[in-house]
């Protein structure tokens, strides 16, 4: 700011998973090394506080595995966002995710392109360029642009950042787990052609599927945040948490509920939904949920959307649960993972 320069961010969604971190770094290294006579500092953020990340256990593995240091990293709280804009110095890039939460409005007018694979929730009126494309990762668009580029721009390390996200995020390519596109095959197919060094796809899945689930030693109020998102209306604040751990095995943690009433207090949430996933052999997804709120009518709400959903149907049943604040249910409908619930979750408030 005191040299008014200025300063182009790439940033992914707040739940910072490993596609948004790949997604941010790949697209603002491709950015620099493309744009002409570039007026801006391009700057990949991950949206999270740096005291976070020891959270993201699959990003930290397959950064450290590529030789990309942490202390490389510009997070969320180290760079005034609000400063940069406040001068005219901030265009934003937001990779996958396009709306961007309440806390953050004030920067909707510095987003100058979106690339994002959930479905659209906004419109957004020219200059912004808007690509949102229902692919399985958002790292397979951002391989696209790449790949339509000047040659020689993609390096081994980028390549194979965008190679494991696709992977993991595809579950490995599975038809059955109902998240992978063609253009996402295509585009694991081109890096591996361009790049056969790259390891063999069951490898590199295993090991970040490995390093994804292993939340050992993670307290509740950490297996909450590792991979959240929250909702707003006017009123409510509601978290919305991926847990990988069994739904049933999570609901019996020692001092659960307290955990829930602490974790939702600190942050002033009204209610948490947890989301579950498990994956068998064949890479299929067994999914189950719980509402948890201490306010009867909001949860009791927030139950109804989810279990008369239509768009998609949810096909839930109800499980039983510990205790009356939340309900639990196994989710028939093994295919649709969160970016398909938020929506449901956004209208109920």
């Amino acid at each position: 700011i005191r040299q008014h320069r200025e300063i182009h961010v790439v940033m992914g969604n707040e739940a910072c998973d490993l596609d948004s971190t790949v997604s941010a770094l790949a697209l603002a290294y491709f950015l620099a090394q493309t744009s002409p006579a570039p007026r801006a500092a391009f700057v990949p953020v991950l949206n999270i506080p740096r005291a976070d990340f020891a959270l993201r256990t699959e990003t930290t593995f397959l950064l450290r595995d590529r030789g990309v240091p942490a202390a490389s990293l510009i997070f969320r709280d180290e760079i005034d966002l609000g400063g940069l804009h406040h001068a005219g110095l901030l265009s934003l890039t937001l990779v996958d995710h396009h709306v961007l939460p309440g806390a953050d409005a004030a920067l909707e007018e510095a987003v100058v392109e979106v690339l994002d694979h959930r479905p659209l929730e906004r419109d957004r009126g020219p200059p912004c360029q808007v690509t949102v494309e229902p692919v399985g990762s958002c790292a397979t668009l951002v391989t696209e642009r790449i790949l339509q580029g000047p040659p020689g721009v993609l390096d081994g390390t980028t390549a194979a950042l965008l190679h494991g996200t696709i992977l993991l995020d595809c579950i490995n390519l599975s038809p059955a787990a109902g998240k992978v596109t063609p253009r996402d095959v295509a585009c694991v197919s081109l890096l591996e052609e361009r790049f056969p060094e790259l390891p063999a796809r069951d490898a590199v899945f295993g090991a970040l599927q490995a390093a994804k689930f292993d939340v050992t030693g993670l307290t509740t109020e950490q297996m909450l945040r590792k991979d959240l998102k929250v909702l707003s209306n006017d009123e409510v604040l509601v978290a919305i948490s991926g847990v990988f751990e069994d739904l049933e095995t999570f609901l019996l943690r020692p001092g659960l509920l307290q955990d829930l009433e602490a974790f939702c207090q600190a942050r002033g949430y009204a209610a948490l939904v947890a989301m579950t996933v498990s994956f068998n052999q064949r890479h299929e997804p067994t999914r189950k949920l719980a509402v948890y709120s201490p306010q009867e009518p909001l949860r009791g709400t927030l139950c109804r959307a989810l279990e008369e959903a239509t768009a998609p149907s949810l096909l839930l049943q109800l499980l039983p649960s510990p205790w009356p604040s939340v309900a639990a249910y196994a989710q028939g409908n093994a295919v649709a993972a969160r970016k398909k619930v938020l929506p449901i979750l956004r209208a109920a408030l």
